[in-house]
């Protein structure tokens, strides 16, 4: 009888084992889940959504390993793949490697891209939009279409503006000035990346200098937002189980993100 319950205790933490590598596994080289803790990529996602995110679509760093942050730089990305103008990416935040973020990729390397009057310009050309209605949830915001000049049309929120803002200062001697919605040109280096919440007036993202997110390292790429496979509103505390159902937003379950 011994022998038996050890062999039993034996089998199940074999089993154990092989499920915790699987699930590493999928984690490091396929999907990963993600969920969004603030609003700055409203309209597109919104606070308690839950995501998939592909590891394998740019390739893979010291970043696609669990805690990868603890270890040191490959010295290059393995299967690397330049990302698309347009991308929702989860990346590593580069003043701080042990945080994720999630913002739009705007800028590829060898741009120049500027914000004025919170137009978004691309090597001197302003993106078209074209105006959504309202977004009452948000403050109020404007909701635009915004186009990129690769096609891809997505959603971003504006706060109306009545009146002119003051264009930034751009001087390299005495120090730059502007905001978010008026700044200086930035040149986009080579292996870098340029990121963009589409909540433009409630982003921390490479426009603004203090935000530490500045121009994002290719290796800080962790992979390309694909899925909402689960979103609540956050309503219910956890113990409410009766009001769970009310909580989730149903219509955004296996939404594609785009």
């Amino acid at each position: 009888m011994k022998n038996k319950t050890s062999g039993g205790v034996i089998e199940l933490a074999k089993t154990l084992l092989y499920a915790v590598i699987i699930a590493v596994v999928i984690r490091t080289v396929l999907y990963e889940p993600f969920n969004i803790p603030s609003g700055s990529m409203e309209p597109t996602l919104l606070v308690g959504d839950y995501l998939f995110v592909s590891k394998f679509s740019y390739g893979y760093s010291r970043y696609s390993l669990p805690l990868g942050y603890l270890f040191p730089s490959f010295g290059r990305i393995l299967f690397f793949h330049e990302p698309e103008r347009g991308d929702v990416i989860v990346f590593m935040f580069p003043r701080n490697p042990s945080e994720h973020y999630i913002k739009r990729l705007i800028g590829l390397p060898g741009d120049k891209i500027q914000v004025i009057e919170g137009t978004l310009y691309i090597n001197d050309v302003a993106t078209k939009r074209v105006r959504d209605g309202m977004d009452l949830d948000s403050g109020p915001r404007e909701r635009w279409i915004e186009t990129l000049p690769n096609g891809v049309q997505h959603p971003i929120l504006l706060r109306p503006r009545e009146y002119p803002t003051p264009p930034a200062r751009c001087d390299r001697e005495n120090g730059d000035s502007g905001d978010a919605e008026n700044t200086c040109p930035f040149k986009v280096p080579p292996g870098h990346y340029f990121m963009m919440g589409d909540n433009r007036d409630n982003s921390d993202d490479s426009r603004v200098a203090t935000s530490g997110v500045g121009m994002v390292p290719a290796e800080n790429l962790v992979g390309r937002a694909e899925i909402i496979f689960f979103s609540t509103n956050g309503d219910a505390r956890w113990w409410e189980v009766w009001n769970w159902p009310f909580t989730i937003r149903w219509e955004r379950l296996l939404k594609v993100i785009r």
